[in-house]
């Protein structure tokens, strides 16, 4: 019913393989981003996109997501918005280009989702870069995010970086970032009150059925509950109307 699609860099699919056409089902297919989720979106299963950088040519899967093929759900880690942090990151540093970004993919595909996971405290890290940071997440709007604090990881480069920020000041951004995030996201999601969804049960109990909707990856996201709705089916996908919504999560009446 659901297939997560996950690698380091999803959106470099066929780079090491320079492109070259395989066989699929007895049809030719390049190993590319877009044919690979052309040909994914067959199967009629819900198809998640997951760790996909913002390169140019994504813009060319977002039609699919449209067109219902795949679904309209991106997890882009974007990690931070200060081009100076970027750097000391070694990422990409063109926070404007993502917010362009973002607002052309929201064009074309109305219902995207778009998750992303950030670090705060990274080393260097200093006030200006983490307002940066807060003024990037109001304008993007993002629908799901996760925050951690930098630590160090035996062997990586950042272990080397000058001027560490103070873990207490690292958990104090931590608890800034979420807080706006959090009314991010029940911003969002009461918008989704009264909208119809399609619905996958994950779970059913004596109270009644829990799923996802298509803006819902499991485990990392949130949960729709459908009280009442005993005779489903784990696996099944159903119709429902949001009732009510929270910073996290969902409820819903079945159609």
């Amino acid at each position: 019913q659901e297939l997560l699609v996950i690698s380091q860099d999803t959106s470099a699919y066929g780079v090491d393989l320079k492109y070259q056409t395989g066989f699929w089902q007895g049809m030719p297919v390049k190993a590319k981003m877009l044919d690979m989720c052309n040909a994914l979106g067959s199967l009629g299963a819900w198809v998640r996109l997951h760790y996909v950088y913002p390169y140019p040519h994504v813009d060319d899967v977002i039609p699919l997501m449209a067109d219902g093929k795949i679904l309209p759900y991106l997890d882009i880690p974007f990690q931070h918005a200060s081009p100076r942090i970027l750097e000391l990151m070694k990422r990409p540093a063109h926070a404007e280009n993502t917010l362009a970004r973002i607002k052309r993919w929201r064009e074309m595909c109305p219902d995207i989702t778009l998750r992303s996971t950030f670090i705060v405290g990274f080393p260097g890290e200093t006030d200006d870069d983490f307002e940066q940071l807060l003024d990037w997440l109001e304008e993007a709007q993002l629908d799901r995010v996760g925050c951690f604090t930098y630590s160090p990881v035996e062997g990586a480069r950042a272990n080397a970086l000058p001027d560490h920020v103070d873990p207490e000041i690292a958990e104090e951004r931590l608890e800034r970032f979420m807080n706006v995030q959090a009314r991010i996201s029940e911003e969002r999601l009461a918008k989704k009150v009264g909208k119809d969804i399609e619905i996958l049960i994950d779970e059913v109990t004596d109270e009644g059925a829990v799923g996802r909707s298509a803006a819902d990856a499991p485990e990392i996201d949130g949960l729709v509950f459908i009280d009442g709705a005993t005779s489903l089916k784990p696996g099944q996908r159903v119709k429902g109307r949001v009732t009510d919504s929270d910073e996290h999560d969902l409820w819903a009446e079945l159609l």
